[in-house]
């Protein structure tokens, strides 16, 4: 990962300030209190994202972090991170534990709660942070597994460390289509890490299956766009069968066939209405949100808005013209 943002060519006077506004607005609101004077700190910071997970990989002079309890209080966006030790040695504190961690070695640690990460010696270290939410597990889970030093010794935690430290440095896996395809391995393999680490991987499968049509409408919103968005690929993105889509939906009320295509019927709208409803064709909104038959397209829609997307476009655009 290049480097974003570099001390090297910043003035010392504003680089705490700096390095402070770039952490807070890419990765997460701490304290940072900086062990060397103004004019010695040295900081290069790479920041990535893939998909909804945020990367931040750092080398710099000996700092320590903090969390604050104020500032974990006031989280919108409860997450959990964790932390690769590349060089040296670092120490994490929460939940009135702490560890030491050692090159090859990771640990987790939550955004919901007060911590302190002391690099003595300086930092080499990347910095993953997951949304809570995607990992569907128990509080008492997460809770217990944060501020342990997870490494060699634990084969899942060995693999983690590889996977992460090279999805951290890897440009070319935070964007587009190979972004969308490692999200969900990344998810599920510091999952395995942190049900493993527990000798109980039972203690995630209630979560994860009592969230996963949520997991599934978001999938599904997220590809809308995709003509060849099917119950099959929602399946295998999942690591389900097809059969168990359908029964985990139908608990939910939901209708896979016309859950889709209401809510490609509604983009369809929103777009012909807006101003760049008439720049396009209307076969190409369609197309656009799925539809790739031009004629069914405008059929579904005349029935489900009572008017053709003509017709509905024309009708909006004459209101903006008056």
């Amino acid at each position: 990962m290049s480097p974003v943002l570099d001390t090297a060519y910043i003035p010392s006077r504003d680089r705490e300030e700096v390095v402070r506004n770039a952490v807070w607005e890419s990765v997460v609101a701490v304290d940072i209190d900086h062990g060397p004077p103004a004019e010695d700190i040295s900081v290069r910071i790479g920041l990535g994202t893939v998909g909804p997970l945020r990367i931040c990989s750092a080398r710099a002079t000996a700092v320590t972090i903090r969390r604050t309890e104020r500032l974990a209080r006031e989280d919108e966006e409860p997450a959990v991170f964790v932390g690769l030790q590349v060089a040296g040695t670092s120490l994490v504190a929460q939940n009135g534990r702490e560890c030491v961690l050692r090159p090859g070695e990771l640990a987790v640690y939550e955004s919901i709660a007060p911590y302190t990460l002391l690099f003595d010696e300086g930092v080499d270290h990347h910095f993953l942070r997951f949304p809570r939410a995607a990992l569907a597990l128990p509080d008492r889970l997460l809770r217990d597994s944060t501020t342990v030093a997870l490494g060699p010794g634990n084969p899942v935690a060995r693999l983690a460390f590889t996977y992460f430290s090279q999805l951290a440095v890897s440009d070319d896996l935070h964007e587009g289509v190979h972004a969308d395809a490692v999200v969900e391995p990344s998810v599920e393999l510091l999952r395995a890490v942190l049900t493993s680490q527990q000798g109980n991987s039972s203690l995630a499968k209630g979560p994860l299956e009592a969230t996963l049509s949520l997991r599934v409408t978001r999938y599904i919103q997220e590809h809308l766009a995709d003509p060849g968005l099917s119950a099959a690929r929602i399946a295998a993105a999942h690591g389900i069968s097809v059969r168990h889509l359908y029964a985990v939906l139908s608990r939910a009320g939901i209708s896979l066939g016309d859950w889709i295509r209401t809510r490609r019927l509604a983009e369809c709208r929103r777009e012909l209405a807006g101003p760049e409803g008439r720049l396009r064709t209307i076969a190409a909104v369609g197309r656009r949100w799925g539809f790739v038959d031009a004629t069914h397209f405008s059929k579904v829609f005349k029935r489900t808005y009572g008017l053709s997307p003509r017709a509905w476009r024309e009708q909006n655009h004459a209101r903006s013209r008056t």
